[in-house]
């Protein structure tokens, strides 16, 4: 086990900020697919409190985070357990600013916590696979 993960991610992605955050929340949310290109539809409510949740029907499903700051075309910030089913606390920011034609998306991912070793290793891909599923949605 490791007692934590911190994980920057940068790309830079041809169309506005605000046309970015915009596709960030459906690939977040009911767009949202796994590196295998199976579907993970996700739940995001998109204000200060709102869930990040995997709604699997009947009452079945599982909480990833709390949406902290939500600023359209600027940030989104979440905190939350995440797919992690043990004691570790995650804090997932998605930063963007236009940069020339189009927007530079950071993503940051730090965590508290005794971590799986394959979870760390798994969410970078993870984390990879959104951000160019988000460039392949905009350009």
């Amino acid at each position: 086990m490791q007692l934590g993960i911190d994980i920057t991610q940068q790309i830079d992605i041809t169309a506005s900020p605000d046309a970015v955050f915009a596709a960030l929340l459906e690939q977040l949310g009911p767009d949202n697919m796994r590196p295998d290109d199976l579907a993970l539809p996700m739940t995001l409510e998109p204000w200060p409190g709102g869930r990040w949740f995997r709604d699997l029907g009947e009452g079945v499903g599982h909480y990833w985070a709390t949406v902290q700051v939500i600023k359209p075309g600027q940030l989104l910030e979440m905190c939350g357990p995440l797919f992690m089913s043990y004691p570790a606390v995650n804090w997932v920011q998605y930063r963007l600013v236009a940069e020339g034609q189009g927007t530079r998306i950071t993503l940051r991912h730090q965590a508290i916590g005794p971590i799986d070793p394959e979870h760390s290793t798994g969410v970078t891909m993870g984390w990879e696979n959104i951000l160019q599923r988000l460039k392949q949605r905009c350009e």
